[in-house]
């Protein structure tokens, strides 16, 4: 009689998998359930420990739980040769894109000047800062979720530009490609939105170096990565009146600490890693899924090029 396939899930905010059924492989849970390390065949994960992934002699393949696949490869010891296979759903992308949406459009009409009149009871009639058309928006980082967001904007009139490793083609998009590139695309841009992966090279890049690199008054979203942005830069640029704002959804520690002066900066709105919630059925299914087709010694889509970490 065969062995039977077994996930181990390194996660306790999966945990509830547990409770779940996958007809193709038995689950076990990291720090509850005894396992013999040769015996797992499959891995799901956000940020497995340091080490994990290369005790297990005979894993065939580990499942990330998001789109960014950072809290695997920040691991040095990660086994070149186990495929890793990154987390997408479109509803997520979608979820993803309207909170960059939402955001844009809260800063370009102004909401929060109207939202602090309103608490003082002012009525205080102001225009739009500029028109839209004149109103540069800019992708850091253009996959999946960019471009979902800028066809969005650029149908509602917005200047949209995207800087990535290569070219992109949409119509309405200018595209700026390569790393010469950077310096011209944030010189245009107004409002900058990070969707990067991260890696070593991309670690850190919201610095004082980018900011002052923006127009004056520019404005910031981050919905990639903590490790993006350097959070003191982005304070200091903050209260020296070079950037006019800043919304973020992720943080270098999770949970933001009580002690960050983010949470109380005037010009910073926080969320806490909500802009898109994996649902636990949609996760299941890419298990599932993604197994079977390991086990049909076939590859499932989204497995990710270690080198470029995407």
């Amino acid at each position: 009689m065969s062995k039977p396939t077994l996930l181990m899930i390194v996660s306790p905010k999966w945990k509830g998998l547990t409770e779940a059924t996958l007809d193709n492989a038995e689950v076990v849970l990291e720090g509850r359930d005894a396992y013999a390390p040769g015996d797992i065949d499959y891995v799901m994960s956000f940020t497995p420990p340091p080490g994990k992934i290369a005790s297990l002699p005979n894993v065939k393949a580990a499942f990330c739980l998001g789109a960014g696949v950072d809290g695997f490869l920040c691991d040095p010891d990660y086994p070149r040769q186990v495929p890793l296979v990154r987390f997408v759903d479109r509803t997520l992308s979608a979820e993803m894109a309207q909170y960059v949406l939402m955001h844009v459009l809260i800063q370009h009409r102004r909401q929060r000047f109207f939202d602090a009149a309103q608490r003082d009871g002012r009525w205080r009639q102001q225009t739009l800062l500029r028109r839209t058309e004149d109103t540069r928006i800019g992708f850091l980082g253009f996959g999946e979720i960019g471009s979902f967001a800028a066809r969005h904007l650029i149908d509602l009139g917005f200047d949209v530009a995207a800087f990535s490793r290569s070219t992109k083609q949409m119509p309405g998009l200018t595209s700026f490609a390569g790393d010469d590139a950077l310096p011209a695309f944030l010189a245009r841009t107004d409002i900058l939105i990070c969707l990067m992966a991260l890696t070593r090279k991309t670690a850190g890049i919201l610095n004082a170096k980018t900011f002052a690199a923006l127009p004056q008054g520019a404005f910031v979203i981050n919905v990639a990565r903590g490790g993006h942005l350097v959070e003191a830069d982005l304070i200091a640029a903050l209260d020296s009146g070079h950037l006019s704002g800043a919304v973020l959804d992720v943080f270098q520690e999770e949970p933001l600490p009580a002690a960050s002066p983010l949470w109380h900066h005037a010009n910073v709105t926080i969320t806490p890693h909500i802009a898109a919630v994996s649902q636990t059925g949609v996760v299941l299914k890419y298990v599932h899924d993604g197994i079977a087709a390991f086990e049909r010694g076939e590859r499932p889509a989204n497995i990710v090029d270690v080198d470029a970490a995407y």
